[in-house]
């Protein structure tokens, strides 16, 4: 924030600094004269005046410092005994114009000059001097909260370019995972089955395309992620066969909703690898959407117990909680439970 180049602020300091002296000046003289003359209340009235547009002029070269040669973020003594050199500087300019400038009414108004002695003039300094403190004050406190503001939002920003930076990372830790694993079923396939590795061929590129056109944002809505899974699905049902059964239940209020993408994805991924893959005879794979206590809760329930010990899973899970936590901060959950023989996560993400 410049105020050298800034009308506005040559605008409110003239003006403040005309009241200033004519409430510390010309007032004050006048509450304490009694019978006062027209000529003297005319003269104070330019006195005062005149000491407001003084300072306001010679003001300019302290504020030529501050902006220039002042860093209010990151200053040393040495800035500040220049700073105080400066001031000492104008103080002198400030006094030597000052009372030449004030015999010109003085002759004006009583027709003699202004004789003051060297004591007299001196006893002024504390006085003229206190102008600029309450000026410098002013000046350097608006400085110290540009600067704490410009900070804030330096940091915020860089805050939201690390959230990015993460997210996209995350994302970038999804999709070669996914595609790696598609690729090993289809080379088990192709020696078997080579019309199912062609559907399971059709349905990854699908899945992929799906995946490159929605990893620029951050919220897809929960029909379009649905679209994708049972995409999905389809190509681990060639692996599993008839060992895989899914179901969804799906709350037709919740499909316009914004969601991660391709978090939903890896939950059923999670649940066949680490669940229906372990057992011999499969099992079932369960999906449910609905909304509550304006969350909307996601639900992957598969057959198979809760396995936290390797260290994929808790890759994946890191991944969907630390998604959650920079989209959403503490607004969103992510719970992983046993129950019954069957292992439920639990995402609810709140409705913006």
């Amino acid at each position: 924030m410049k105020f050298f180049s800034n009308y506005k602020y040559w605008i409110i300091n003239f003006i403040g600094w005309i009241l200033f002296a004519f409430l510390m000046l010309t007032l004050d003289k006048l509450s304490y004269g009694k019978d006062v003359s027209i000529n003297t209340i005319n003269y104070l009235l330019v006195e005062g005046f005149l000491c407001g547009f003084l300072g306001f002029v010679l003001s300019f070269i302290i504020l030529y410092f501050i902006e220039n040669y002042f860093d209010i973020g990151n200053y040393s003594k040495q800035d500040i005994y220049k700073l105080i050199g400066v001031i000492i500087v104008t103080q002198v300019l400030y006094h030597i114009l000052l009372w030449p400038i004030l015999n010109i009414p003085v002759r004006h108004f009583f027709e003699r000059d202004l004789n003051l002695t060297l004591i007299q003039k001196l006893t002024n300094v504390p006085h003229f001097l206190a102008y600029y403190v309450v000026w410098l004050f002013v000046i350097l406190t608006l400085k110290l909260v540009h600067h704490i503001n410009t900070i804030k939002v330096k940091q915020l920003q860089l805050e939201a370019n690390l959230k990015e930076a993460q997210l996209n990372t995350l994302k970038g830790q999804i999709n070669p995972h996914f595609m790696f694993n598609s690729l090993n079923n289809i080379r088990g396939l192709m020696l078997e089955d080579v019309g199912k590795a062609r559907n399971m061929l059709t349905n990854l590129s699908e899945t992929l395309r799906y995946s490159l056109t929605k990893s620029d944002v951050n919220s897809i809505s929960l029909e379009d992620e649905l679209e994708m899974v049972e995409n999905y699905i389809e190509i681990s049902k060639i692996q599993f066969e008839d060992r895989l059964q899914y179901e969804t239940h799906i709350d037709d209020a919740s499909l316009e909703k914004k969601i991660p993408p391709m978090i939903i994805q890896m939950l059923v991924e999670n649940a066949l690898k680490h669940g229906i893959s372990n057992l011999k005879r499969g099992g079932k794979v369960s999906l449910s959407t609905q909304i509550e206590d304006g969350l909307l809760q996601i639900k992957v329930a598969n057959s198979g117990t809760l396995q936290n010990n390797t260290s994929t899973t808790q890759l994946g899970l890191q991944n969907i909680k630390r998604r959650l936590e920079l989209l959403y901060g503490n607004k969103a959950t992510f719970t992983l439970k046993e129950i019954e023989s069957q292992v439920i996560a639990t995402i609810k993400i709140p409705l913006v």
